[in-house]
Formats: C-alpha cells, structure tokens, sequence
C-alpha cells in the first residue's frame, strides 16, 4: 500500500503558527497549543491557511489530470 504524504503539512502552513520578534530573538510557537514548535513540525491538530489550501486544490487538480492521460 502506497502512503501518499502531504508536502503542505507543517507548523508553518498552519493558521495558528505565530511568529514573535524580540531584539534578542525569535520565537516560533503555536497559539492554539500555546506553546513554541519548529517550521518544519508536525502535528495532527493542523489546520492550513487558505493560500495553502488553494495550492494543495490546484496540485490536486492537475494531480488528477495526469492521471487521466495514462
């Protein structure tokens, strides 16, 4: 069974990544959880933003569409 990832999901694609600036440092964390995480963390609670959405719609799309030819 292939297991089809998507590339899309992590922290930073999420609507509750935030990122706060201070002189000394930059912290990344997750409002919802209320705690920091990495760019390139995964958790399942994700929720994308709607311009990822709108890219993962239209790979999907043309995903579909390659399929059709073979």
């Amino acid at each position: 069974m292939r297991v089809i990832t998507n590339r899309f999901h992590a922290c930073a694609t999420c609507q509750h990544y935030q990122v706060q600036k201070w002189a000394s440092a930059t912290i990344y964390r997750c409002s919802r959880l209320g705690y920091e995480t990495k760019p390139h963390f995964k958790f399942d609670c994700w929720q994308p933003k709607e311009n990822v959405l709108q890219l993962m719609k239209k790979e999907e799309i043309k995903r579909r569409n390659n399929h059709e030819r073979t």
